[in-house]
């Protein structure tokens, strides 16, 4: 790490003072915190859901999300005020001299355009080069991104590639007019750990290629370790401490911090039932002609939680979406509670549609943007359990007290919400039809740690107080210690291996069980250097 007093101070905010409106009243968002930042340098911006962090990240550009205002302060970016230039004059800022990369790639790309013409939509229309150079440029930040078929994959729409893909495509997409900030706003988040360490990898060395200053906004501190060279952490719109990344790993000062460094040491003791909630019998299934499941078969003990890992593209989702009737098989049955399940949704009957929920991993495109939480929680509660009126209401709050809200959310749409506060919405939303088997497709990878353990540990009070059974899909080894009992690993739309947790976890492992285990970040500075070092002997 390079001292900053050899650095060129690129951006300085200075008692920056936001508020939101919402509930018909003004909130304090950010309450006078200060940032430095220099050329080349990345700054990691931790702190649990609603402590500030996105708020301060797109402050840095000089903007604020609908309903949000800068109160105070002053933010120069290259000697230049942000909050003295025009609503014109900022937009020829952004996307050229300060990119961002947002949390939900899904939720940010056009569906209608193809991904090269994305890719090059800023540099192309602030005219840095030519369309060809663009093009050509750009495919070379898919191969530093480490794309596959990075020639070709530009071609393709945003639904035709994995969600790890389509957040290195947002990374190129940010790089490529060579911006002198990037602000990425937890861009790994719904990526698994192979991919993420990739993706890493990427980041780290382009914005090193490019002496690129970074503001790295994550919930996830083994992430921030291996991306930042300072820390900063944030609680309630307000500075806890800042401090160099080795120092504040090894010797934070304030106590907030310290819990922060304490948390995720749940663990879970597993359990077996021979008794099966689901049967999952030689499954085959589809997307048109591409095959993408290979006679998977899995076992859901009833009342306790499988785990099913593996990278993206391994086919945990799709068996998701084989089980709730989205996607039909090929070949094979499915048996409910020891009855065969339909392989088509609409053939499903009420009752078993309200047996099985999912929440999806993308709260942002599994929510009406219209709808207020009221609606959203509301509604499976009238049309499963046909509750109105009062009870109804009732219903509603007692749900949202279950995952750590209150009734001051009920009348707020989902763009009031953090990206923690609507993955807890979605929670809610499945609990309503008072379901017996949850499928959880990555529920916890837009939560901030502490919020990820009190979600856990809620999940895991509803399997004992109601007998819930979970199919848990993560990517999160933290989360499959915490929650499960039995773990399935996946590859390629097959099973490699599976069992009780215990067995899956400890040595010896197959090839991609062990790759899989080795890629799980540690609160080390060196741990990404060090591994990417042991892969490459």
């Amino acid at each position: 790490m390079t001292s900053n007093n050899s650095k060129e101070l690129l951006l300085e905010m200075k008692n920056i003072h936001i508020d939101g409106f919402s509930d018909e009243r003004w909130h304090k968002i950010l309450k006078g915190v200060d940032l430095k930042l220099y050329r080349g340098e990345i700054l990691g911006l931790i702190g649990e859901s609603g402590a500030g962090k996105s708020t301060m990240g797109k402050a840095a550009m000089g903007y604020t999300q609908p309903g949000c205002k800068i109160i105070n302060g002053e933010i120069l970016f290259d000697g230049v005020d942000l909050t003295k230039l025009t609503e014109l004059e900022k937009r020829k800022i952004w996307g050229t001299k300060i990119a961002y990369v947002a949390q939900s790639a899904a939720a940010s790309f056009n569906p209608a355009h193809k991904l090269m013409e994305q890719t090059i939509s800023a540099a192309n229309r602030a005219q840095l080069n030519s369309k060809d150079l663009l093009k050509k440029d750009a495919i070379e930040l898919y191969e530093s991104l480490q794309l596959p078929d990075s020639k070709n994959i530009g071609e393709r729409y945003p639904h035709q590639v994995s969600g790890g893909q389509l957040q290195r495509i947002m990374t190129a997409m940010a790089m490529s007019p060579r911006p002198e900030l990037i602000i990425f706003d937890e861009p790994t988040t719904a990526l698994d750990v192979t991919t993420q360490v990739e993706v890493l990898a990427a980041m780290r060395s382009i914005v090193e290629k490019f002496n690129t200053a970074a503001i790295y906004i994550t919930h996830d501190l083994a992430v921030v370790a291996q991306m930042a060279d300072r820390i900063k952490v944030l609680r309630y719109g307000e500075e806890v401490e800042e401090a160099n990344t080795r120092e504040m790993l090894s010797n934070p000062k304030e106590e907030y911090t310290k819990s922060l460094w304490s948390v995720r040491s749940l663990i879970k003791p597993e359990e077996t039932n021979s008794e099966h909630m689901l049967s999952i019998k030689n499954i085959d299934a589809a997307y048109g002609s591409s095959k993408v499941l290979f006679d998977v078969s899995i076992n859901i003990p009833k009342g306790k939680t499988v785990a099913i890992v593996g990278e993206s593209g391994s086919g945990k989702s799709t068996t998701a979406r084989v089980i709730t009737g989205l996607l039909p098989q090929t070949k094979g049955e499915i048996i409910f509670d020891g009855k065969p399940l339909s392989t088509k949704l609409e053939q499903r009957s009420k009752e078993e549609l309200r047996r099985i929920q999912i929440i999806f991993q993308m709260p942002d495109t599994a929510m009406n943007p219209r709808q207020t939480v009221d609606e959203i929680i509301g509604r499976p509660i009238e049309f499963y359990h046909g509750v109105k009126g009062k009870d109804r209401e009732a219903k509603v709050i007692e749900l949202l007290q279950m995952i750590e809200l209150d009734e001051s959310f009920l009348d707020r749409l989902p763009s009031e919400l953090s990206g923690g506060q609507k993955q807890r919405i979605c929670i809610a939303r499945a609990l309503a039809a008072n379901p017996d088997l949850i499928i959880c497709d990555e529920v916890t990878s837009a939560l901030d740690q502490i919020v990820q353990e009190g979600i856990l540990k809620l999940l895991q009070k509803l399997q004992k107080d109601l007998g819930v059974t979970y199919i848990f899909i993560t990517h999160d080894i933290a989360t499959v210690r915490a929650i499960s009992d039995e773990i399935v690993v996946m590859y390629q739309g097959e099973v490699v291996e599976q069992g009780l947790k215990s067995k899956i976890l400890n040595p010896p492992h197959p090839d991609y069980t062990e790759l899989l285990l080795s890629s799980v970040p540690e609160m080390d500075p060196d741990w990404l250097t060090n591994l990417l070092n042991k892969r490459s002997d």
